[in-house]
């Protein structure tokens, strides 16, 4: 390529940025992809939502109302919710109300969605985040430490009762796994607190509930990935120059068994978040699982709406997060398989 320098007396040349740069751009062009796909999901589990109330059989004021309301008081309600509108200028106006925070009136309290949600989510967030910080901090190290004891075929005993017990613990349902945590360390032996959300001793029921299944079965996973990283050649390298085994663990395996790590782990963050609304039932949890429930049985659709656009938007967002931690990770095999 030849260059022309500028007559005398002349600024130089400005040089311009290729419009393609940004295109080009690995990083930019994943978050971009990713981004769209968000917002594609989120379109999608908004109309969802919005279709929820219309779907269901049935007129859900008088159901909300009751069979014995009088006519004229289920028409006013229909009439100040806007159920008598087209449905297409429902939508607008549901979308118009969601992007200034606006989700609607609850049909039994009458109080708004938003400030229902609001008072709700962060005992339900609590929840799930202490439920996750247990099972990363549990199941990281109990799977580098069965694959380093397991290797090479060695005390297969050790294995197979951790297998096996970790595969019928991680079988049973959150709520049945609660109902027995209540039942002996509750009810039997009288240490911990069975309902209610009060000060740090009525987590660790509900947190052991929601995180005993996940945390067994992603040590399995992590004792697995551990195992094949362990039989590669960098790492016998490693064991060739005579490192200390902590650093040849820690530093070696185990950011190499990383990548399944984080996909998993995000994947079961989302299963937990949806999980709160059965262990939140079991234990009197004052959360969005408990309300929804609640809202279901009362036919309290606007609410359930909103419970289930929060539900929806954070496994989106969780999802998201976790392929942009992948990407930082292991962006060569994960930016271009986005």
């Amino acid at each position: 390529m030849t260059t022309t320098s500028a007559p005398a007396g002349t600024a130089p040349p400005v040089r311009s940025v290729p419009p393609d740069r940004w295109v080009r751009n690995p990083w930019l062009s994943f978050l971009g992809r990713r981004l769209v796909r968000l917002l594609v999901s989120l379109a999608v589990l908004v109309t969802l939502a919005f279709l929820m109330i219309h779907l269901i059989p049935g007129d859900p004021v008088r159901a909300a109302l009751g069979l014995n309301a009088p006519a004229d008081l289920v028409e006013a309600r229909r009439e100040s919710l806007g159920l008598n509108d087209p449905i297409a200028v429902q939508y607008v106006n549901y979308l118009r109300g969601m992007f200034s925070g606006d989700l609607g009136v609850s049909m039994t309290s009458g109080v708004p969605v938003a400030d229902t949600i609001g008072a709700r989510l962060p005992a339900t967030a609590g929840l799930a985040v202490s439920a996750f910080v247990v099972v990363m901090s549990v199941s990281i190290p109990l799977g580098l430490f069965m694959a380093v004891l397991t290797r090479g075929g060695r005390r297969r005993g050790a294995e197979l009762g951790f297998t096996s017990t970790s595969a019928v613990v991680s079988a049973i349902p959150e709520f049945m796994l609660g109902v027995g945590l209540v039942f002996v360390f509750g009810v039997t032996l009288g240490w911990l607190p069975v309902a209610g959300r009060g000060g740090a001793s009525s987590y660790i029921l509900p947190v052991l509930a929601l995180s005993m299944g996940p945390a067994l079965l992603m040590a399995r996973i992590v004792r697995v990935e551990a195992l094949s990283v362990l039989g590669q050649d960098f790492v016998r390298t490693a064991r060739a120059k005579r490192l200390p085994p902590r650093r040849v663990y820690l530093r070696h395996a185990f950011p190499n068994a990383l990548t399944s790590t984080l996909t998993i782990g995000g994947l079961l963050l989302s299963g937990m978040i949806v999980g709160t609304v059965l262990v939140e039932n079991v234990f009197a949890w004052p959360g969005m699982g408990m309300t929804i429930v609640q809202s279901i049985l009362a036919k309290d659709y606007p609410l359930v709406q909103g419970i289930v656009l929060v539900y929806g938007s954070a496994v989106l967002l969780v999802n998201l997060v976790v392929d942009v931690m992948l990407a930082v990770v292991d962006p060569r095999s994960t930016i271009r398989e986005g």
